[in-house]
């Protein structure tokens, strides 16, 4: 039984196909969700598009070797734990790797049940401590605070961005926004405020009272992607992409034959003409390309 989250996502980053392939294997065998990358820059444009949980990163690659692939992704993934692979043994070159950001490292040839421990640990130990901080990031990028009377005292950067974004030809969108944010203020605050007076709508939540003030946070309302997205990115019929959707959300042939409403051999006939059309030989890497364009 599976005790960590089934869309834990590990990122694994090594040349070697073969290593690639038996690291997959072991990864897909406890629940993981599998991304991989033959190269730093291919890490980097998928590590963008789907951030990972955790990071396998070969340390010995051609062109951008994995010391300053390990670079380039914490800048974009500050808070990611990277593990290195090596077959280095050498102190300068583990802590090399350490400098450039890597939490730990395993040494080759890899052990697979040796890596499963440590992405299990490392995921673990980086939800711990990032919990409160992802939490107060998320809220405090879209915050601001207000009037009872619904006028403006701060915001962020990021909300008069927003705001300017949504609110397009009003020359005063808070002039706009305050009658409203007052009226709403004197009723039931824990229902989300839906803003439509602008070209885009938007919603916003109540945080809590600051001293006489209101601390207010926008919600942007994100669309959910379907499978019918990955009919029109992909060259799949209309059911292939029905399987291959759930197949992103790590669903057996079993589950999907029951959401679907056919027989799980179908489900499997589907999924064969899936990978031959994709070019891909399994679940995890099919599964990878969908997620990149529910995702994206």
């Amino acid at each position: 039984m599976m005790d960590h989250n089934s869309s834990d996502v590990v990122l694994v980053v090594d040349d070697s196909p073969e290593s690639l392939g038996m690291l997959n294997v072991a990864l897909n065998s406890q629940g993981y969700t599998a991304l991989v990358a033959l190269s730093g820059q291919q890490a980097l444009a998928i590590a963008e598009k789907v951030p990972p949980d955790v990071i396998l990163l070969d340390a010995m690659m051609p062109e951008m070797d994995g010391f300053e692939t390990c670079r380039r992704l914490k800048t974009l993934l500050p808070n990611t734990p990277i593990i290195f692979m090596t077959g280095l043994t050498d102190v300068e070159d583990i802590v090399k790797g350490i400098e450039a950001g890597g939490v730990d490292y395993v040494t080759k040839p890899i052990s697979p049940d040796e890596v499963i421990v440590r992405i299990k640990r490392h995921i673990e130990t980086a939800k711990l401590a990032l919990s409160a901080q992802d939490a107060l990031d998320h809220a405090g990028k879209t915050v601001f605070c207000v009037s009872p009377l619904g006028r403006l005292s701060w915001a962020t950067p990021h909300v008069h961005e927003l705001l300017d974004q949504v609110s397009e030809k009003d020359a005063s969108p808070w002039a706009t926004l305050a009658p409203l944010i007052e009226k709403w203020l004197a009723t039931d605050t824990n229902t989300e405020l839906v803003v439509n007076c602008f070209a885009n709508k938007f919603s916003i939540a109540y945080e809590r009272q600051q001293q006489q003030m209101h601390l207010l946070r926008i919600v942007q309302n994100k669309t959910q992607k379907s499978a019918s997205d990955l009919q029109l990115k992909l060259p799949i019929t209309k059911r292939e992409s029905e399987v291959l959707y759930w197949v992103s959300y790590g669903k057996t042939s079993w589950e999907i034959s029951q959401i679907l409403t056919m027989s799980p051999r179908t489900v499997n006939k589907h999924l064969e003409q899936i990978f031959k059309k994709l070019g891909v030989d399994n679940r995890t890497s099919a599964a990878a390309i969908s997620i990149r364009i529910l995702e994206g």
